[in-house]
């Protein structure tokens, strides 16, 4: 068994280039292919675990503020968030309702269409700033 022990990686060609090798042929930069931004966070928009998640902010029931440390370059930044609630009797879903390069809004509804506060989870993948 092989191991490397690091503290940087740097491209050899450019800083940033880092291409991994995955199966035969494909390629994939490192850079590209990881996850920028990615909170847990509990019904009261508490941080309860989070990457490049700088603060949080309750903006009343179901609806939630979050900013980044590290802003993206522009907004074409990918999202995807999650209820995490398992105790919600009711179904629920969440959008992504606003957003800019360094922060995002959510609002959480049950199936009547009602805000509503829930456990929530947000993955963020794109270009820092």
């Amino acid at each position: 068994m092989s191991e490397i022990k690091v503290d940087t990686l740097t491209g050899k060609t450019t800083a940033n280039d880092i291409t991994v090798t995955v199966g035969a042929t494909a390629t994939q930069s490192l850079e590209q292919g990881s996850l920028k931004c990615w909170v847990h966070a509990n019904n009261a928009a508490t941080i309860e675990d989070s990457l490049n998640t700088s603060s949080s902010v309750d903006d009343g029931t179901g609806q939630y503020t979050y900013n980044l440390t590290n802003a993206f370059t522009s907004v074409s930044y990918s999202n995807v968030c999650g209820n995490i609630d398992i105790t919600s009797a009711s179904a629920v879903f969440g959008i992504v309702y606003t957003y800019t390069a360094s922060q995002w809004r959510t609002r959480w509804y049950s199936t009547g269409g009602v805000y509503t506060d829930v456990d929530n989870a947000y993955s963020l993948a794109g270009d820092l700033a």
